[in-house]
This record gives C-alpha cells, structure tokens and sequence, in this order.
C-alpha cells in the first residue's frame, strides 16, 4: 500500500533532509544510504579551512589540546558546553579553577569538572540493538536493569547513549564519548531521521493515518512526520511503519494515545542512517569509520 504522506500543498521545510527511497520499500524496511559529502567546491577543488581555525590534530601530535576539546572528549558535554563550564569555574586543572577559554591542557594533567576526575579518550561509537525491559541511564537508584550493563565490558572507553529508549521500547540505541557527536545528533536543530515499527492494540483506520501525515497538535505542540504507512504488505493494519524527525519524548506513543491507541510494542529500526541489519536483539558492534564519517557530515 502506498505510504501517506503529509499535505502536498503544504510548503517544503527546506531546512530538512529528504527521505531516501530503495526499490519501493516500506518506510522502515529502508537501508541505510551510501551518499557522504565531501570537503571539495563545484569546482572540484577542496575547499580551503576557514581563516584562523586550529588543527586539532597538530594540537594533540604536540601533546596539547584545548581544555574545552579535552572535555568533550571525556563524553559527558559538547565543546561549547565544556566552555560554559569553564567561564563559571566548575572546571579545575591540576587543582587550580581555570576560567579562560583557550587553555591548553596535556594528557598528563588532571582535569576534574564539578570535582569529578574525567579522562581524554579515544573517540568511540557503539551501536546496540535494545531489547526490552531495560531503561536508558548510566546508572538507576531503583537497581532496575540499565543498558550499560548490556555493553560492559565492551571496551575500555567510558561511552554514553545518545538520547533515550523508553523501557519497553526495542531498537537501536547509540554509545559515544564524543561529547560534540552526542550533543548534534540530539539538538531538535540537526533534525536526525528516525524510523519505527509500531504495532498497536487495534487496526489503525485510514482517516487517523491521514490525521497523523497531516500533522497532529499535541500538548507541547505541532507534530509533523515524514511518512507514515502500514507494515509489509498492508493486510495487518495493526502495524504500522512511521518516519520523523523530532526528538520529543515518548512522541510515537502520545501520537498513537492521541487518537485512542495503545502501543504494543515499539522498535526503533533506523537512527541518523544506522540501520539494524545483522545486528540480533541485545548485541551491540562498534561503526566502522565511514558510518562515523556519514554522522559527522549530517
């Protein structure tokens, strides 16, 4: 059956990314897309760096780095978070509260921020395949399961999950230390393509799946998706294949309880152009260097 859309007469969001297609696949049956941009003009060129800017590389090869880099590197904020942190006075190196931007620290030199010890390491990227039952926080005081404890051991880097999985909810979760990764690939602004696999209570009517592609007004406000059509072959009008962009909480369930829904169950099946293939329910793998190129480029 042919996926719903939204409005055709409404105007194109040019600030969005358009949805691949591959060989008249359902929405969430779509692999990922081979397409990376690269650093050269029209005029084949490579585009020169802007005027000013630093070599981070050449910095570490010298064995110093900027405190701000050295602190998203340890995972826990972006650099200009880590920049924050610093103008306030929550950061201390060696001891001793540094406030100017620009400081250049070693590998030797002890950094704690909010007198929390933290360490410059390698950048790492982990990709999980969520099963249920697990909640999304490196550490709970209920003793509840987390998903660290689906990747212990995993490697020696302290990584973090990238926004959050409900605890019923399947599907792809991504790890990083990369604090600048983590904070763009969750910012409303960078605009990160999700899909979902969503099977409800009861078949899901043709009129609400025209309300859904025409955008719905919840209690924190207008929700659009990029598609939304039924499941494989259409006859099992429970399940439901739906693309978007936003990054609300629990936002496929409010859609589908908006309108009478429950939500069965909810498997998130692609995530900023990862995709679940070969990848069974509970294990993880680490991306290769040109899935984490293609993040870098969104």
């Amino acid at each position: 059956m042919t996926p719903v859309r939204k409005n055709n007469s409404e105007k194109t969001d040019r600030s969005r990314k358009p949805s691949s297609r591959s060989g008249g696949k359902k929405p969430f049956e779509q692999r990922e897309r081979k397409e990376f941009k690269k650093p050269y003009s029209a005029t084949g060129k490579r585009r020169p760096a802007a005027k000013g800017s630093a070599n981070p590389k050449k910095s570490e090869e010298s064995g110093l780095i900027r405190l701000n880099r050295y602190i998203a590197r340890s995972g826990i904020c972006s650099r200009r978070e880590a920049d924050e942190l610093i103008t306030t006075g929550e950061v201390k190196v060696n001891g001793v509260i540094v406030t100017e931007l620009g400081t250049k620290v070693s590998n030797v030199d002890k950094i704690h921020v909010a007198d929390q010890l933290i360490r410059f390491e390698k950048p790492t990227y982990l990709l999980l395949n969520k099963p249920k039952g697990y909640i999304t926080t490196t550490d709970d005081p209920y003793k509840r399961r987390t998903v660290m404890a689906l990747i212990e051991n995993a490697c020696k880097e302290s990584v973090y999950p990238v926004g959050r999985l409900d605890r019923n909810t399947t599907g792809l979760l991504l790890f990083t230390n990369d604090g600048d990764m983590a904070k763009k690939l969750t910012h409303p602004s960078s605009n990160i393509r999700k899909i979902y696999h969503v099977h409800l209570d009861k078949a899901l009517t043709k009129g609400d799946m025209i309300k859904i592609a025409e955008g719905l007004n919840l209690e924190d406000g207008i929700v659009k998706v990029d598609e939304i059509s039924y499941a494989g072959t259409g006859n099992d009008k429970k399940e439901i294949g739906i693309t978007l962009h936003s990054g609300k909480n629990r936002i496929v369930r409010r859609i589908f309880e908006s309108l009478g829904y429950q939500v069965v169950k909810l498997d998130r099946v692609l995530f900023a152009g990862l995709t679940k293939k070969d990848l069974k329910r509970g294990h993880f793998r680490f991306l290769t260097p040109q899935e984490v190129n293609f993040l870098k480029m969104l």
